[in-house]
Protein backbone atom coordinates (compact mmCIF):
# COMPACT_ATOMS: atom_id res chain seq x y z
CA UNK A 1 0.00 0.00 0.00
CA UNK A 2 1.32 3.44 -0.93
CA UNK A 3 1.50 6.08 1.38
CA UNK A 4 -1.65 8.72 1.72
CA UNK A 5 -0.87 11.29 -1.54
CA UNK A 6 -1.43 14.77 -1.18
CA UNK A 7 -5.10 15.81 -1.78
CA UNK A 8 -7.59 18.55 -1.73
CA UNK A 9 -11.49 18.17 -1.00
CA UNK A 10 -13.63 21.37 -1.80
CA UNK A 11 -17.32 21.55 -2.60
CA UNK A 12 -19.39 22.10 -5.85
CA UNK A 13 -22.66 23.40 -5.34
CA UNK A 14 -24.91 21.43 -2.37
CA UNK A 15 -24.26 18.19 -3.97
CA UNK A 16 -20.67 17.55 -5.10
CA UNK A 17 -17.26 17.28 -3.43
CA UNK A 18 -13.95 17.63 -5.68
CA UNK A 19 -11.16 15.62 -4.35
CA UNK A 20 -7.83 17.09 -5.93
CA UNK A 21 -5.03 15.14 -6.35
CA UNK A 22 -2.56 17.78 -7.94
CA UNK A 23 -3.02 20.36 -11.07
CA UNK A 24 -0.58 19.04 -13.72
CA UNK A 25 -1.15 16.31 -16.53
CA UNK A 26 1.23 13.31 -15.13
CA UNK A 27 0.72 9.37 -14.99
CA UNK A 28 1.20 9.15 -11.22
CA UNK A 29 -1.09 11.58 -10.70
CA UNK A 30 -3.66 9.89 -13.03
CA UNK A 31 -3.30 6.43 -11.54
CA UNK A 32 -3.71 7.81 -7.71
CA UNK A 33 -7.43 9.45 -9.43
CA UNK A 34 -8.11 5.83 -10.65
CA UNK A 35 -7.19 3.96 -7.65
CA UNK A 36 -9.08 5.98 -5.82
CA UNK A 37 -12.23 5.90 -8.00
CA UNK A 38 -11.92 2.35 -7.96
CA UNK A 39 -11.43 2.37 -4.39
CA UNK A 40 -15.04 4.27 -4.05
CA UNK A 41 -16.77 2.18 -7.05
CA UNK A 42 -15.61 -1.09 -4.90
CA UNK A 43 -16.56 0.22 -1.42
CA UNK A 44 -19.87 2.43 -2.16
CA UNK A 45 -20.42 4.94 0.31
CA UNK A 46 -24.17 5.43 1.14
CA UNK A 47 -25.82 8.38 -0.58
CA UNK A 48 -23.02 8.68 -3.06
CA UNK A 49 -24.91 8.67 -6.57
CA UNK A 50 -21.60 8.74 -9.12
CA UNK A 51 -17.81 8.98 -8.82
CA UNK A 52 -16.57 10.62 -12.17
CA UNK A 53 -12.85 10.23 -12.29
CA UNK A 54 -10.74 13.14 -14.79
CA UNK A 55 -7.55 14.16 -15.17
CA UNK A 56 -5.93 14.78 -11.70
CA UNK A 57 -9.56 15.09 -9.41
CA UNK A 58 -12.60 13.07 -8.52
CA UNK A 59 -15.74 14.21 -8.54
CA UNK A 60 -17.86 12.36 -5.72
CA UNK A 61 -21.87 13.45 -6.36
CA UNK A 62 -24.22 12.73 -3.50
CA UNK A 63 -27.61 13.12 -1.97
CA UNK A 64 -27.20 15.26 1.44
CA UNK A 65 -30.44 14.09 2.83
CA UNK A 66 -29.01 10.42 2.17
CA UNK A 67 -25.62 11.01 3.93
CA UNK A 68 -25.87 9.67 6.96
CA UNK A 69 -25.80 11.79 10.32
CA UNK A 70 -22.55 11.24 12.77
CA UNK A 71 -22.14 12.58 16.17
CA UNK A 72 -22.41 16.72 16.15
CA UNK A 73 -23.85 19.03 14.44
CA UNK A 74 -21.19 18.31 10.96
CA UNK A 75 -23.41 19.48 7.87
CA UNK A 76 -23.62 16.82 5.08
CA UNK A 77 -20.63 17.72 2.96
CA UNK A 78 -18.62 17.93 5.92
CA UNK A 79 -19.32 13.91 7.20
CA UNK A 80 -18.89 13.15 3.48
CA UNK A 81 -15.59 14.88 3.68
CA UNK A 82 -14.38 13.00 6.88
CA UNK A 83 -15.47 9.85 4.97
CA UNK A 84 -13.43 10.51 2.06
CA UNK A 85 -10.31 11.97 4.51
CA UNK A 86 -10.50 8.48 6.34
CA UNK A 87 -10.22 6.76 3.34
CA UNK A 88 -7.57 8.55 1.76
CA UNK A 89 -5.34 8.73 5.12
CA UNK A 90 -5.36 4.86 5.34
CA UNK A 91 -3.39 5.15 1.89
CA UNK A 92 -4.35 4.57 -1.48
CA UNK A 93 -2.45 1.36 -3.48
CA UNK A 94 -2.19 2.75 -7.25
CA UNK A 95 0.17 0.04 -8.38
CA UNK A 96 -2.98 -2.73 -8.39
CA UNK A 97 -4.90 -1.63 -11.47
CA UNK A 98 -4.41 -4.05 -14.23
CA UNK A 99 -2.64 -3.08 -16.94
CA UNK A 100 -3.55 -3.12 -20.80
CA UNK A 101 -2.15 -2.12 -24.27
CA UNK A 102 -4.35 -2.08 -27.18
CA UNK A 103 -3.57 -2.07 -30.35
CA UNK A 104 -5.25 1.04 -32.49
CA UNK A 105 -5.17 0.34 -35.92
CA UNK A 106 -4.80 3.65 -38.22
CA UNK A 107 -4.52 4.84 -42.01
CA UNK A 108 -3.16 7.82 -41.89
CA UNK A 109 -3.13 11.10 -44.21
CA UNK A 110 -5.53 11.84 -47.27
CA UNK A 111 -9.29 12.28 -46.81
CA UNK A 112 -8.70 10.55 -43.07
CA UNK A 113 -6.22 12.93 -42.04
CA UNK A 114 -6.11 16.26 -43.57
CA UNK A 115 -4.24 17.76 -41.04
CA UNK A 116 -1.17 15.35 -41.41
CA UNK A 117 0.65 17.77 -44.15
CA UNK A 118 -0.09 21.21 -42.41
CA UNK A 119 1.56 19.03 -39.27
CA UNK A 120 4.35 18.02 -40.75
CA UNK A 121 4.91 21.36 -42.13
CA UNK A 122 4.40 23.20 -38.55
CA UNK A 123 6.73 20.59 -36.91
CA UNK A 124 9.45 20.68 -39.59
CA UNK A 125 8.80 16.76 -40.67
CA UNK A 126 7.89 14.90 -43.41
CA UNK A 127 4.58 12.77 -43.20
CA UNK A 128 6.09 9.53 -42.79
CA UNK A 129 8.12 11.02 -39.63
CA UNK A 130 4.80 12.44 -38.10
CA UNK A 131 3.35 8.77 -38.42
CA UNK A 132 6.39 7.16 -37.31
CA UNK A 133 6.76 9.71 -34.12
CA UNK A 134 2.97 9.02 -33.18
CA UNK A 135 3.11 5.41 -33.20
CA UNK A 136 6.42 5.40 -31.64
CA UNK A 137 4.76 7.60 -28.68
CA UNK A 138 3.91 5.66 -25.05
CA UNK A 139 0.31 6.86 -25.13
CA UNK A 140 -1.93 6.45 -21.73
CA UNK A 141 -5.31 6.77 -21.30
CA UNK A 142 -6.13 9.43 -18.83
CA UNK A 143 -9.57 9.71 -19.09
CA UNK A 144 -12.94 9.64 -21.05
CA UNK A 145 -15.27 12.72 -21.62
CA UNK A 146 -16.50 14.88 -24.15
CA UNK A 147 -18.27 12.27 -25.85
CA UNK A 148 -19.12 8.46 -24.79
CA UNK A 149 -15.75 6.53 -24.75
CA UNK A 150 -13.72 9.67 -25.99
CA UNK A 151 -10.17 8.77 -24.97
CA UNK A 152 -7.72 11.86 -23.90
CA UNK A 153 -4.50 10.27 -24.16
CA UNK A 154 -0.82 11.59 -22.85
CA UNK A 155 2.11 11.12 -23.99
CA UNK A 156 2.23 12.17 -27.34
CA UNK A 157 5.96 12.83 -28.72
CA UNK A 158 6.99 16.63 -27.59
CA UNK A 159 8.19 16.97 -31.35
CA UNK A 160 4.74 16.69 -32.59
CA UNK A 161 3.05 19.19 -29.65
CA UNK A 162 0.59 21.36 -32.03
CA UNK A 163 -1.98 23.99 -30.51
CA UNK A 164 -5.45 23.32 -31.32
CA UNK A 165 -6.73 24.78 -34.74
CA UNK A 166 -8.03 28.39 -34.65
CA UNK A 167 -11.49 27.69 -35.99
CA UNK A 168 -13.26 23.95 -35.17
CA UNK A 169 -14.60 22.08 -37.68
CA UNK A 170 -18.44 21.02 -37.18
CA UNK A 171 -18.07 17.77 -38.27
CA UNK A 172 -15.69 14.88 -37.55
CA UNK A 173 -16.54 11.49 -38.71
CA UNK A 174 -16.35 8.88 -36.25
CA UNK A 175 -12.81 6.82 -35.58
CA UNK A 176 -10.92 10.12 -36.17
CA UNK A 177 -7.05 10.59 -34.53
CA UNK A 178 -6.22 13.91 -33.48
CA UNK A 179 -3.59 15.41 -31.96
CA UNK A 180 -3.32 18.91 -29.91
CA UNK A 181 -0.99 19.96 -27.63
CA UNK A 182 1.04 16.69 -26.07
CA UNK A 183 -2.12 14.69 -26.38
CA UNK A 184 -3.58 12.04 -28.94
CA UNK A 185 -7.47 11.67 -28.94
CA UNK A 186 -10.05 9.49 -31.11
CA UNK A 187 -13.32 10.88 -32.08
CA UNK A 188 -15.83 8.54 -30.58
CA UNK A 189 -19.21 9.77 -32.52
CA UNK A 190 -19.50 12.28 -35.21
CA UNK A 191 -18.78 15.63 -33.20
CA UNK A 192 -17.70 19.26 -33.51
CA UNK A 193 -13.96 19.35 -32.36
CA UNK A 194 -10.76 21.49 -33.06
CA UNK A 195 -7.79 19.04 -32.83
CA UNK A 196 -5.62 18.49 -35.55
CA UNK A 197 -6.88 15.33 -37.67
CA UNK A 198 -4.15 12.78 -38.81
CA UNK A 199 -5.80 9.77 -39.43
CA UNK A 200 -8.94 7.44 -38.74
CA UNK A 201 -9.26 4.25 -37.45
CA UNK A 202 -11.56 1.34 -38.85
CA UNK A 203 -12.41 0.53 -34.75
CA UNK A 204 -15.76 0.87 -33.07
CA UNK A 205 -14.23 3.00 -29.91
CA UNK A 206 -18.09 2.68 -28.01
CA UNK A 207 -20.87 0.45 -28.57
CA UNK A 208 -23.94 1.14 -26.18
CA UNK A 209 -24.61 -2.63 -26.84
CA UNK A 210 -21.35 -4.03 -25.48
CA UNK A 211 -19.96 -4.48 -22.22
CA UNK A 212 -18.19 -2.40 -21.61
CA UNK A 213 -19.11 -0.13 -24.04
CA UNK A 214 -15.77 1.64 -24.15
CA UNK A 215 -12.85 0.07 -25.89
CA UNK A 216 -10.37 1.27 -23.92
CA UNK A 217 -10.27 2.53 -20.45
CA UNK A 218 -8.33 4.93 -17.92
CA UNK A 219 -4.84 3.64 -17.65
CA UNK A 220 -4.67 1.69 -20.93
CA UNK A 221 -1.68 1.89 -23.08
CA UNK A 222 -2.47 2.45 -26.46
CA UNK A 223 -0.05 1.85 -29.42
CA UNK A 224 -1.10 3.29 -33.24
CA UNK A 225 -0.73 0.87 -36.10
CA UNK A 226 -0.37 2.41 -39.18
CA UNK A 227 -2.19 0.18 -41.84
CA UNK A 228 -3.06 0.87 -45.50
CA UNK A 229 -6.20 2.30 -47.54
CA UNK A 230 -7.27 -0.95 -48.09
CA UNK A 231 -6.23 -2.73 -44.85
CA UNK A 232 -8.30 -0.01 -43.70
CA UNK A 233 -11.85 -0.81 -45.64
CA UNK A 234 -11.47 -4.50 -45.00
CA UNK A 235 -11.26 -4.43 -41.11
CA UNK A 236 -14.17 -2.03 -41.50
CA UNK A 237 -16.44 -4.30 -43.34
CA UNK A 238 -15.54 -7.20 -40.74
CA UNK A 239 -16.42 -4.88 -37.74
CA UNK A 240 -19.81 -4.25 -39.46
Amino acid sequence: MSSAPAWRIDPVGDRCLIVEFGQRVDPAINRTVHAFADRLLANPIAGVTDVVPAFTTVAVHYRPEAIAAGAGKALPHQRLRKRLEDILRGGIDSSAAEARTIEIPVCYGGEFGPDLDEVARACSLSPQQVIELHGASHHMVYMLGFAPGFPYMGGLDARLAMPRRATPRVKIPAGTVAIAREQSAIYTLETPGGWNLIGRTPLALFDPKADPPSLVRPGDSVRFVPITLEAFHAMRERNQ
